[in-house]
C-alpha cells in the first residue's frame, strides 16, 4: 500500500510559523510511496546532508490538492540563511508531528544512522 505524500517549498519569512501550513509556496511535488518520516523525511534531509539525490517525485501545479496524501512536508528555505527547515504535518489528524532542521529530522526518525556514523568517525 502506498503512503503519498505532498512535498512544498516555501520561503522563511517574519512572523510565519513553521508549525502552520502557509499561504503559499513556491513549487510543489508529489511522492506517491514511503511517504511517512521515516522513508521520505529521511531522504529529504539527507538530501541537504549528504547531498542525496531525490528521485520519484512528480512536479506538480501550485493549486493542486489531493485528498489522499497522508503527509505535507515543507521546506522553509531563505536568502542568506544556510539551512533549511522542515516541517511535517500528519494530514488525518491535521497535526503538524515534525519541525526542525535536517539535521533534527535525522536525530528523530534514523537514530541508529546517526549513531552508526558517529562511532565510525571516533
Amino acid at each position: 500500500m502506498a503512503t503519498r505524500a505532498t512535498i512544498r517549498f516555501a520561503t522563511r519569512e517574519e512572523g510565519v510559523s513553521f508549525d502552520k501550513h502557509p499561504e503559499k509556496w513556491h513549487a510543489q511535488f508529489y511522492n506517491h510511496w514511503d511517504g511517512y518520516p521515516e522513508g521520505l523525511g529521511i531522504e529529504i534531509a539527507e538530501s541537504f546532508t549528504k547531498y542525496r539525490k531525490v528521485e520519484g517525485w512528480e512536479v506538480e501545479a501550485l493549486d493542486i490538492v489531493h485528498g489522499d496524501v497522508e503527509y505535507i512536508y515543507y521546506i522553509w528555505q531563505c536568502h542568506g540563511k544556510s539551512e533549511p527547515w522542515i516541517s511535517i504535518f500528519y494530514t488525518h489528524e491535521d497535526t503538524c508531528i515534525f519541525v526542525g532542521t535536517p539535521d533534527m529530522l535525522l536525530k528523530r526518525y534514523a537514530p541508529e544512522q546517526i549513531e552508526t556514523e558517529e562511532f565510525l568517525q571516533t
